[in-house]
């Protein structure tokens, strides 16, 4: 059942499933809380209390919020945790990596660890070398060019590289709600301002993490030339031994959507291991 929270302008949309200890979902942007529709039962049935949000602008939550930095979107997640009774364990997936990064350093109380999927949660910079990898040079052209125009198709089109490989037996139905959802009013407005703000404020936080954090990254993701130095390089701003990088064989910008059992195998030992610290 879809609940609301009013925060900071706005409500957010969410839902709870389960019982145990609390893991709060984020999702990307241009996405809602469906896309951790294959990871929800498999950790409820672990034992885990899920709640998957919409971030602030997607899903069923508001447009109505004047801000949708990575900062912004830590501050709703913070609230949430807060309001659902935490600590949690924070799952953000590629700009909500980022807003994991920023809550886990501002409110290390409510956040007990997090777990970053294909994060952007550092300033990123494009090097000629790199528009020579063809799949970022796909990826990269579509991505900026969804987020200067507004434009559905290119962000559709960004979609197709972003899934190599297999895709899960309902993304046609899947990609025609994606597409519905940015023809609403003000959401594709939502998805140009998450595409144009900078990761700076959250690669800022890197070195404030104090919790156990796992960075997941999919070896072909087109958002990154070379996905396992970025996880590599998000990794070695943390403190020293703290995080850990696992790389999904054959995902893309979205393993936990193309390969959700390999991904909750890789959360489980981790997520155990923060519920008992």
């Amino acid at each position: 059942m879809t609940e609301f929270l009013s925060v900071n302008g706005g409500r957010i949309a969410y839902e709870v499933t389960g019982e145990g200890p609390l893991v709060v979902l984020a999702h990307g942007m241009g996405d809602s809380r469906d896309a951790y529709r294959f990871v929800v039962p498999r950790l409820v049935a672990a034992g885990y209390r899920v709640a998957a949000a919409d971030l602030r602008g997607a899903g069923e939550s508001d447009t109505s919020f004047t801000g949708y930095s990575r900062t912004d979107l830590a501050g709703d997640l913070v609230a949430l945790i807060r309001h659902l009774g935490g600590p949690a364990v924070l799952v953000g997936h590629s700009i909500s990596g980022g807003a994991a990064t920023i809550a886990a350093a501002t409110a290390p109380e409510l956040v007990s660890a997090i777990v970053e999927l294909a994060p952007f949660t550092r300033k990123q910079s494009i090097g000629l070398a790199d528009l020579r990898v063809r799949r970022f040079r796909q990826g990269t052209f579509r991505l900026l060019g969804a987020a200067l125009f507004g434009s559905v198709k290119l962000w559709l089109s960004y979609l197709d590289v972003s899934y190599p490989g297999p895709r899960p037996a309902d993304w046609p139905d899947r990609l025609a709600r994606i597409e519905a959802m940015l023809r609403e009013p003000g959401r594709m407005k939502v998805l140009q301002k998450m595409g144009q703000s900078s990761p700076a404020d959250a690669g800022a936080h890197l070195a404030g993490v104090r919790c156990p954090a796992l960075i997941v990254e999919g070896t072909l993701d087109p958002d990154w030339a070379d996905p396992r130095a970025e996880g590599e390089a998000i990794v070695a701003a943390m403190p020293d031994g703290l995080a850990t990088l696992a790389l999904v064989e054959g995902a893309g910008h979205y393993p936990h959507t193309q390969f959700p059992d390999q991904v909750v195998t890789l959360m489980l030992p981790f997520l155990a291991a923060a519920v008992r610290a």
